[in-house]
């Protein structure tokens, strides 16, 4: 009797044991991590946190982790030290501009295969074509729009009143914010300028800048496959010419421009006038003390701006289900009432038409103009800068802009150069 009972709870132990893996096997969820491209902490984070939160709740099979990796230069490199090591992200919210960069490190897979139901298909077929433009090469579809944007003149309101310009008349030309930061342009009683009437920065990404300069007078910095460049067309001297020029007739700071204090310069009412992303309006709505306008940037040949920004990328060492996962989360979080939110949270351009149509944008546009100007801005935008082994081709032409910016070199020296690098750098892909 001792025996029989002792196989028996052998026998049932031996099922037990081999029973609960499988079932908690089916019950493990499906984990994702996601880099994102920005500091720990702030209140971007904590809405990418909600929104994990949110997805989760929704897809209980799926455990979705955010981890903040600094900025999109210390977000791709860590990224790609992981894909090296083999442990990748699942997915990552990079520049659009790096999409050469993951083809070529074999790090990323097309978005197309995971599109596949007529839902999936109106989906990807919704995005801004300007938007799309920096996500697709060779046929094939690598990155999703996420957080974009596009560059935009802010202007305050008060010192244009003061300088007896229309408020609601932001500069249209080239030749109307040369003149109208010359009136903006104010000296305290020692002769030291205490503000200036443009600002456009010249570090962090400089290029990015300048391509809105250079597309308005008409130029086109590189070509689409990524494998050439064209730096010292006679076009992109004459733009970078105007650039210098502001600085030398003392209505733009001499030298070198931050970016990151470039919105600080304008709060304290250092310039009256500057060219950031349109990621910085909410910033700016938040902390300007006074009334200011949003325009798009003026024009020299035509109009014209870079878009810019991040989309999501799925990494090809992550396993099928997490790459399923990760298209499940891309797709929920660009639907079009949430990129209305992000939008309205950031100050991002949301990606979509369908965006815009949402009752919570169209209410914020009525209510805060500034909110569409991007969008508006749109049909005059381009692909931003981007080439094959783009770090080092980007590199060469932020430095012959700041040589030219800080007078070590003339515009025409400084892109030469430029373009000699360039050329050696980009030699292997054409």
């Amino acid at each position: 009797m001792q025996r029989r009972t002792f196989t028996r709870f052998l026998r049932n132990s031996a099922l037990a044991l081999g029973l609960l893996p499988l079932a908690a096997m089916a019950q493990a969820p499906t984990e994702i991590s996601f880099f994102y491209p920005v500091a720990v902490g702030g209140t971007i984070a904590k809405y990418i946190d909600d929104l994990a939160t949110e997805f989760t709740k929704e897809n209980p099979g799926i455990k979705l982790t955010p981890i903040y990796a600094g900025s999109y230069q210390d977000t791709i490199v860590k990224a790609l030290t992981s894909h090296k090591a083999g442990t990748p992200p699942v997915t990552s919210v990079l520049l659009s501009t790096d999409m050469f960069t993951l083809i070529d490190e074999d790090a990323i897979v097309p978005i197309d295969g995971f599109v596949k139901t007529a839902d999936d298909k109106a989906w990807f077929n919704g995005f801004y074509k300007a938007f799309m433009l920096n996500s697709q090469t060779g046929g094939k579809t690598w990155g999703v729009p996420f957080q974009r944007s596009t560059i935009v003149l802010y202007y305050n309101k008060e010192l244009f009143k003061a300088a007896g310009l229309d408020p609601n008349k932001a500069p249209a030309t080239w030749a109307e914010m040369a003149d109208y930061a010359k009136k903006l342009t104010k000296k305290d009683a020692s002769g030291k300028t205490a503000q200036y009437g443009v600002q456009i920065p010249s570090s962090g990404f400089p290029y990015w800048l300048f391509q809105a300069l250079a597309i308005e007078n008409d130029a086109v910095l590189a070509n689409d496959a990524g494998t050439a460049v064209k730096f010292d067309d006679p076009k992109v001297v004459e733009a970078l010419q105007y650039w210098v020029d502001l600085a030398k007739q003392g209505t733009h700071p001499a030298g070198i421009v931050e970016w990151g204090t470039t919105p600080k310069d304008f709060f304290e009412k250092k310039v009256a006038m500057m060219w950031t992303t349109t990621g910085n309006l909410t910033n700016v709505k938040n902390n300007a003390k006074f009334d200011f306008g949003v325009a798009q940037l003026p024009a020299g040949k035509r109009r014209g701006s870079p878009t810019g920004g991040g989309n999501f990328y799925i990494f090809k060492k992550s396993t099928p289900a997490q790459q399923e996962a990760a298209f499940k989360f891309i797709k929920w979080v660009t639907q079009p009432e949430r990129a209305a939110r992000w939008s309205i949270e950031t100050g991002y351009v949301a990606v979509s038409e369908a965006a815009y149509a949402t009752d919570a944008l169209r209410k914020y546009g009525r209510e805060f103009a500034p909110a569409v100007v991007a969008r508006d801005q749109l049909p005059f935008s381009v692909a931003e800068f981007s080439t094959h082994d783009n770090q080092r081709v980007t590199k060469a032409l932020n430095d012959g802009l700041q040589a030219a910016l800080t007078g070590s070199k003339s515009p025409a020296q400084a892109m030469a150069d430029a373009q000699k690098e360039a050329d050696r750098l980009l030699r292997g892909y054409k």
